[in-house]
């Protein structure tokens, strides 16, 4: 999988990371991944799709033809509908964009949401002194941005200002500009977390790397 943050992007995010850390005494792991789940659905929706409307265009057509051998006219209707159905398969392989267009956005914030807590669990970021951990996830097929925050952060991440972040971060996204997202976030941490006491130390439980997954 090519990856999304060169270079230079991860050395800059690190910084960044360690300074938001430092400064509200949180753990915060930033993370994007491909696609939240399979969908094993779009392609049957896409091929019933194809053939439905190519399925009348031929039949219109074949009114039309009615001098045509019936046996030939069957069998280039069979071709000519089957051929559309796997092509409009083929172009939602081909283009995210189009595939999106076979599923609800309520579908794709459920499977994005439901993989961000899989993480969550998994990179046990429920472990973390204070239960001061934070899980930002880019789904990047889905054009989602799910953040999650241990128990000890709750009263920072209301409804409203999790639409504030997510809605800053939504421009750099749209032109793929993932390091430019994360670092508005970053900020925005800083902005609404409100650091434990100056004397507490926070030790550095998780690591910064950046997290990078192909997903299901």
């Amino acid at each position: 999988m090519k990856p999304v943050l060169s270079e230079s992007d991860r050395i800059q995010l690190d910084k960044r990371i360690a300074e938001a850390e430092k400064v509200t005494k949180t753990q915060i792991v930033l993370a994007t991944v491909k696609r939240s789940d399979s969908y094993v659905e779009i392609p049957w929706k896409a091929f019933a799709l194809g053939t439905s409307i190519m399925g009348l265009l031929v039949f219109l057509f074949d009114i039309l033809l009615l001098s045509w051998n019936k046996d030939t006219l069957v069998l280039i209707s069979i071709v000519i509908t089957l051929f559309s159905g796997v092509f409009i398969v083929l172009l939602t392989l081909l283009f995210p964009g189009f595939a999106r267009l076979f599923l609800s956005d309520s579908r794709m914030e459920m499977e994005s949401h439901q993989y961000a807590e899989s993480m969550f669990l998994s990179r046990e970021l429920f472990s973390t002194t204070s239960r001061r951990g934070i899980l930002l996830l880019i789904s990047r097929f889905e054009r989602g941005v799910i953040i999650l925050a241990d128990k000890g952060l709750n009263k920072h991440f209301t409804g409203d200002e999790l639409k504030s972040i997510i809605s800053l971060m939504k421009r750099p996204l749209a032109k793929n500009e993932f390091r430019q997202a994360m670092e508005i976030a970053l900020d925005e941490f800083i902005r609404v977390i409100e650091p434990l006491s100056p004397d507490e130390p926070v030790n550095d439980e998780i690591s910064n790397k950046i997290i990078e997954e192909e997903g299901l």
